[in-house]
């Protein structure tokens, strides 16, 4: 059997975008072991067929070139057979090359002549994220998407901290660590709050980092008796069980939507100045409301623009997407969702 090492990306949604990938290689004979960011790391232990997710000591951006030797010290002595490097930087491919692991597979990126011995050509343009990991295995079988699992003793034990029952309430995630030009407008969602608990009475849990708890925060004040503030305050593992347990989640494109995605759950996506052509939630209960393919909305020239913050100020791609089309889009995931289900044979 091959012993394989994945250095994985260093966000949350591209880890998520990679569990294709992993399938793939898995399905191959490849046993595998995963170095992650910590902050990324339980996103890795969701998939069934990662064996191994060593946690490593790197800060963001920081070369960290005493920590990087020490991982790959301890490495070298695995025997590992191959090593494939996610990331473009080229920090993240000297711990394989340190590590002498054999076989170093991984796109050129940021000119990784010396540290990678299997180079694939850096893409033109934004392909998928999915088909862009896929290719480092030679490409992946038709329909393949992201899927996540957790145990349902460790869901029963999130809801059960928070006194919540499977189904009984909604998840929003509004933040996106990118910028504001990705974050649909925190008055939308407060008035989309306000209406799913008017309509059904159960709570909407907003969802983050502690970064976004100010944004959830104005949510909640927009919406007074609707939402859970839980942004900074649960860990990665909390919220995603959270997450798999919801009634329906509703978000912009963030880690969170492809986490919602990879378990399949009925959710609406806000996309604003990046492009779901990208980095789509590929899920067959997710509805996306770009305003580009939206009908009857005027278009704007600009979008997409992959920008941090509006260069016109205007934020048009986000704030003409209204409440009501995101209730409508998510009501219309759950729907379908429902349907889809086989009945039990009696």
């Amino acid at each position: 059997m091959t012993r394989s090492l994945v250095i994985a990306p260093q966000w949350i949604g591209d880890a998520v975008m990679a569990e294709p990938l992993l399938a793939a290689l898995a399905a191959r004979g490849e046993q595998l072991t995963v170095a992650a960011l910590p902050w990324v790391a339980p996103v890795l232990r969701a998939m069934p067929q990662v064996g191994e997710v060593i946690d490593v000591p790197f800060a963001h951006g920081q070369l960290d070139w005493a920590a990087r030797r020490a991982l790959a010290r301890t490495l070298k002595g695995r025997c590992f057979d191959a090593a494939y490097v996610l990331p473009n930087s080229l920090k993240s491919a000297l711990v394989p090359w340190l590590a002498r692991i054999p076989r170093r597979v991984g796109y050129q990126g940021e000119g990784r002549f010396v540290l990678l011995n299997e180079r694939t050509a850096n893409p033109v343009g934004k392909p998928p994220m999915v088909d862009f990991y896929g290719a480092l295995a030679g490409g992946l079988p038709a329909g393949a998407r992201p899927r996540l699992q957790l145990a349902a003793p460790a869901i029963a034990a999130a809801l059960g901290r928070l006194d919540l029952a499977p189904g009984g309430y909604w998840v929003f995630a509004p933040g996106a660590e990118y910028g504001a030009a990705k974050r649909w407008p925190a008055p939308h969602y407060a008035a989309l709050a306000r209406q799913l608990q008017g309509r059904h009475g159960l709570p909407v849990l907003l969802l983050g980092s502690a970064k976004e708890a100010p944004i959830c925060e104005e949510i909640a004040a927009l919406a007074p008796g609707a939402c859970r503030v839980l942004a900074g305050r649960t860990s990665l593992d909390d919220a995603m069980a959270l997450i798999a347990a919801a009634r329906g989640v509703v978000s912009n494109d963030s880690g969170l939507m492809h986490v919602a995605a990879a378990f399949g759950k009925p959710q609406a996506a806000v996309f604003g100045s990046t492009s779901p052509q990208h980095t789509p939630p590929l899920n067959p209960h997710a509805r996306v409301l770009w305003l580009k393919t939206l009908r009857g909305e005027a278009q704007l020239d600009c979008q997409p623009c992959f920008e941090r913050d509006c260069r016109y100020g205007h934020l048009r791609c986000l704030t003409d997407i209204t409440p009501e089309r995101v209730d409508a889009a998510l009501g219309d995931a759950l729907a379908k969702a429902a349907a889809s289900v086989t009945p039990a044979a009696t």
